[in-house]
């Protein structure tokens, strides 16, 4: 490869990959003699790209953070994943993000050849939301500072002290062990150890102020459920009652199978334009949601709790329709 200024941007993209580049791997990939590596590399240093090499077999070069952020060198299907990400982001519940966003991806298409920017038009285009009601979806935005250090405590291993408003309003103390954050729709969770309650727990993160790494490390403790999430979810379930129900679908069952993550024997077909559904335990809002968005007719059998449910929805809907 003559062409030196492409070379050495082929170069920066591939150490902006995160790991270590042997000199003879990255002079086979540019087809050039190892010396003429240590050039570049070295003409990459002048120009302040932070370019660390070291000794040995196992050496190579990696790129480590400086003081200014080098300009991100992307292929097509990175550039196309990253501009999608941004416009999921900018309706994010994160304080600040949605304006972030903005900036990042009116930069980013602004350099986008014209072909990528079709396919992220066209992809932003095909793509609408999920609206869900205000209990199952709102929560006041998080702030990214405070997702930054309760990752990072995560991550690293180390205990964090905070302030926490409990649901009822209570302003209280925690000093706990950072587990996971998990991300469930425009709500953030922390899943934690509490030291001071010697158990389990889940923090709202949009709930929690002024968290601080105390440089404590954590005890390795056995989370009580197969992963973050899975914690999450059962854990909100068992606080809430939950039913399950039986209802008759105006719908072939293969037009609603795998719409209500249903398993082997919760649809059964009744005719060629219907079928039964047995429904997974679920909270009745969830269970009225999930029905309502299969745009057909159908009728609620079991548990009672439900059919009333609707009821009272039809009606509220009803007035707001004048």
């Amino acid at each position: 490869m003559t062409d030196t200024p492409g070379r050495l941007l082929q170069l920066l993209s591939l150490l902006q990959t995160p790991r270590e580049w042997p000199g003879s791997e990255l002079a086979e990939r540019l087809a050039v003699s190892a010396r003429t590596i240590r050039r570049d590399v070295d003409r990459l240093r002048e120009l302040g790209y932070p370019v660390e090499a070291t000794m040995g077999a196992a050496g190579g070069y990696r790129l480590v953070a400086g003081s200014a952020m080098p300009p991100l060198l992307l292929d097509d299907e990175e550039a196309v994943a990253i501009a999608v990400g941004l416009r999921t982001a900018a309706g994010q519940a994160v304080a600040g993000i949605e304006e972030a966003s903005v900036r990042a991806l009116t930069k980013l298409e602004q350099v986008l050849p014209s072909r990528l920017r079709y396919r992220v038009g066209a992809l932003g285009g095909a793509t609408v939301p999920l609206v869900l009601p205000p209990a199952l979806s709102a929560a006041a935005p998080v702030n990214p500072e405070h997702l930054t250090v309760l990752g990072a405590a995560a991550t690293n291993r180390e205990r964090v002290r905070f302030g926490y408003r409990t649901h009822d309003g209570i302003e209280t103390r925690r000093h706990v062990d950072p587990h996971r954050l998990v991300a469930s729709g425009r709500r953030w969770y922390l899943v934690a150890y509490d030291n001071d309650r010697d158990d389990w727990r889940i923090f709202r993160v949009d709930r929690i102020s002024s968290p601080v790494p105390t440089g404590a490390r954590v005890v390795t403790r056995e989370l009580p459920a197969a992963d973050a999430a899975s914690y999450v979810r059962e854990t909100m379930f068992s606080r809430a009652p939950t039913y399950r129900a039986v209802a008759t679908i105006r719908l072939p069952l293969d037009q609603v199978a795998g719409r209500f993550g249903d398993g082997p024997g919760d649809l059964e077909a009744i005719d060629e334009h219907s079928c039964r559904l047995h429904s997974h335990t679920d909270t009745l809002e969830w269970i009225a949601l999930r029905l309502v968005l299969l745009g057909c007719d159908f009728e609620v059998h079991e548990p009672p709790e439900l059919v009333e449910y609707l009821r009272m929805l039809g009606a509220r809907i009803t007035r707001a329709a004048g």
